[in-house]
C-alpha cells in the first residue's frame, strides 16, 4: 500500500478512535428509553454533559465519570407535578424526598394563592398563620421566592403561576367586592410584572375565599395580560359538584375571551349525585377543543380530595380573613344561620361536607398541639366523642384551632378516575406537598397522594390495571405537562434538553402510602438526575440539590 494511503488510513483510525473514546460526565447504558413522546421504547444509551443531554444512541465505546447500567430498567424524562403544594415544605426540607422517590423533577405551584407578589400586610398575615413549618418571608415578588428556593438548595426544579387571589389581595385584601377601575389597572400591572418575572400564567381557585369573590370579567382581564406574555390560565374551577358543568362553561368563556389556553386543575366530579356528570363534562371539553380552544386538564390518582373545612361552609362567613371568620363562628346568631346552610344542598357555594358526609371526612392537620390527638380521626368519630353534631363540631374545631384545619374528603368514583386518566389531554398533579417521613412532617397526617400519586399511576393503573401502555403514561407525566405549561427543553429525552432523567423498574414501582399510614415513600425508582446531577442513586437520596427556578416564556419580555 502506498505511503499516502497508509497515512490516510491511519488518520481515519485516529479519528474513529477519538469518536469512540469521547468522554461524558454521565452515561446511562442499556436502558429502555421512553422519550416522553408516547412512542414505543427503544434500547439506547444516554450521554450527559453538565446539565444537558448530550447524546442518545450507541455509546458502547465512550467513557464517563459516572457510568450507570440501566439494563432491564426504564429510562424516561423527569416527571412534572402540575399541581404541587410544596411551597413551604421545600423551605423546611429541600430534598423533596417524596417527589424524588417517585421520579418528579419539576414541581409547579400557584393554586389561587402564590408566594408573591406580597405587600407588607400580606407578609404579616402569612407569617401569623404559619403552621408546623416556621420561616421568615425574605422575598416580595414571585420570582424572588423561586430564586430564594434555588439559592437555599432544592432537589427538584420549581415553577409557579401567579395566584389570582393573591393579585386581588394586594389591592382588596379579603373583601367581597369587585375592584374599581383604578384597582383593576393596578392588578393588571401586578400581572404584567409577574409575567415579565417568569410566572407561567394565572392560577385561580374559585371555591375558596377570597378567590371566589372574583367575577368572570375580572379573571378575563387578568388573563388578557398574561396571554400577552405567552401565559396560561389554570383553575380549580368554581364548582366540581352541583355546578360542575356551569363552572366548565366559565373556564371555557375565559379561554375564549382572553384568547388563552386553559387547564382544569384536579379534574373531577365531586359527590355521588354528580358522578354521572363526568361524561357530560368530557363532551363539553371535547366540543371546545374541536372548536379550536386549547382546553386541557390534570388530575391526581385517588378518589379522595384534601383541603380544609373552609370548603364545608359558605364563603360569606369567611369575608375579611381568618380572624373575622373565627369571630363570626363565635356569634350564636351567625352559627345558627351557618349550621342551617351547611346542612342543605346549594348551587351557590361548594359544600364538600354534604358531598362526602361526616363518616367520609378525615382530619389530617391541626395547628394547635392540644388538638393533634385528633389527627387521623374521622369527623363522625370526633363528633361522637364530643357529643355534638358534625356541623357543630366543624365550627368548634375551627375556633379552637384558629385555622381552616386540613381534612380529606372522599368524593369521587373509581370509574370516573379511570375514565379521566385515559383522556389524551390529561396530565398529573399531586395537589400535595412533597414531604419526608421524619421530623416536623410527622406532626400532622396527610393525603397519600403526597407520597404516591405518580407511583400509583405507574404501578397500579399501568402495570396492574393495564389502563394504558407505560409509554402513554410517561407522555402524560412529561411532554404533555411541559406543553401545557409552555415550558421548553424539559419533559422529553432529546439531545440539547436539560438532563432531567429517571431510571426505574416498572415491575417494582409501588405506592405504599395509605389513608391510615400516609407517611410512606414509594418504591421502584432507582436513579434520578436533575439538571445533570444525580439526586437519587440506587434508590437513595444523594443529598444533591441542583434544582432550579423554571420560568415562563414572558421572562423579561
Amino acid at each position: 500500500m502506498p505511503k499516502f494511503q497508509l497515512l490516510i488510513a491511519a488518520c481515519f483510525l485516529f479519528l474513529f478512535s477519538c469518536k469512540e473514546q469521547k468522554h461524558y460526565d454521565a452515561i446511562i447504558r442499556n436502558g429502555l428509553i421512553y422519550d416522553g413522546s408516547g412512542a414505543a421504547p427503544v434500547k439506547e444509551d444516554v450521554g450527559i454533559n453538565a446539565d444537558t443531554i448530550a447524546f442518545i444512541g450507541d455509546l458502547s465505546g465512550a467513557k464517563a465519570t459516572n457510568d450507570v447500567d440501566a439494563k432491564g430498567m426504564a429510562v424516561a424524562p423527569g416527571l412534572i407535578d402540575m399541581q404541587s403544594q410544596s411551597m413551604e415544605s421545600l423551605i423546611q426540607d429541600g430534598r423533596s424526598l417524596a417527589a424524588i422517590k417517585q421520579g418528579v423533577t419539576l414541581e409547579v405551584f400557584g393554586e389561587g394563592e402564590s408566594m408573591g407578589p406580597l405587600n407588607d400586610t400580606l407578609k404579616a398575615v402569612a407569617q401569623k398563620q404559619q403552621g408546623d413549618i416556621k420561616y421568615k418571608i425574605e422575598w416580595t415578588t414571585l420570582r424572588e421566592y423561586l430564586e430564594y428556593l434555588q439559592k437555599k438548595g432544592i432537589s427538584t426544579n420549581v415553577a409557579s403561576f401567579l395566584g389570582a387571589a393573591t393579585i386581588r389581595e394586594n389591592l382588596l385584601m379579603f373583601n367581597n367586592r369587585a375592584p374599581d377601575s383604578a384597582e383593576l389597572n393596578k392588578m393588571r400591572l401586578l400581572v404584567k410584572k409577574g409575567m415579565q418575572d417568569g410566572a407561567l400564567g394565572i392560577g385561580s381557585a374559585l371555591i375558596y375565599a377570597p378567590g371566589t369573590y372574583a367575577k368572570t370579567d375580572e379573571l378575563i382581564e387578568l388573563c388578557k395580560v398574561a396571554r400577552g406574555y405567552g401565559g396560561v390560565y389554570i383553575s380549580h374551577v368554581r364548582s366540581e359538584g352541583n355546578q360542575l358543568l356551569q363552572a366548565a362553561d366559565e373556564l371555557i368563556k375565559i379561554s375564549k375571551e382572553a384568547n388563552i389556553p386553559a387547564i382544569i386543575w384536579h379534574l373531577k366530579a365531586a359527590g355521588k349525585p354528580n358522578w354521572p356528570k363526568m361524561g357530560m363534562l368530557i363532551k363539553k371539553i371535547d366540543s371546545a377543543r374541536k372548536a379550536g380552544l386549547d382546553i386541557s386538564a390534570c388530575m391526581y390518582t385517588y378518589t379522595a380530595g384534601a383541603t380544609g373545612f373552609d370548603a364545608a361552609m359558605p364563603t360569606w362567613v369567611q369575608e375579611g380573613g381568618l380572624d373575622k371568620w373565627v369571630g363570626r363562628l363565635k356569634d350564636p346568631v351567625t352559627r345558627k344561620k351557618l349550621l342551617k346552610e351547611m346542612g342543605e344542598p346549594s348551587n351557590d357555594w361548594e359544600n364538600l361536607y354534604l358531598g362526602a358526609g361526616p363518616e367520609n371526612i378525615i382530619c389530617t392537620g391541626f395547628k394547635q398541639d392540644s388538638l393533634k390527638y385528633l389527627t387521623g380521626k374521622r369527623l363522625s368519630e370526633i363528633a361522637k366523642m364530643r357529643g355534638k353534631t358534625p356541623e357543630e363540631t366543624i365550627l368548634d374545631l375551627i375556633v379552637q384551632d384558629h385555622s381552616r384545619i386540613e381534612v380529606i374528603y372522599f368524593l369521587m368514583s373509581e370509574d370516573n378516575v379511570k375514565k379521566q386518566l385515559q383522556l389524551p389531554y390529561v396530565s398529573l398533579g399531586s395537589d400535595a406537598p412533597s414531604m419526608a417521613p421524619e421530623g416536623v412532617f410527622l406532626k400532622s397526617s396527610t393525603h397519600p397522594r403526597a407520597y404516591g400519586n405518580f407511583a400509583r399511576m405507574i404501578g397500579h393503573y399501568v402495570r396492574n390495571e393495564k389502563l394504558m401502555p407505560l409509554e402513554e403514561a410517561i407522555r402524560k407525566m412529561t411532554s404533555l405537562a411541559a406543553s401545557q405549561l409552555h415550558i421548553k427543553k424539559r419533559g422529553a429525552l432529546k439531545t440539547g434538553n436539560y438532563a432531567d432523567v429517571i431510571i426505574f423498574d416498572p415491575s417494582k414501582v409501588n405506592d405504599l402510602a395509605t389513608y391510615e399510614k400516609p407517611h410512606q415513600l414509594s418504591t421502584g425508582m432507582i436513579d434520578v438526575f436533575v439538571n445533570g446531577s444525580q439526586v437519587l442513586k440506587d434508590g437513595e437520596h444523594t443529598g444533591a440539590k441542583p434544582g432550579r427556578a423554571v420560568f415562563g416564556p414572558g421572562l423579561m419580555k
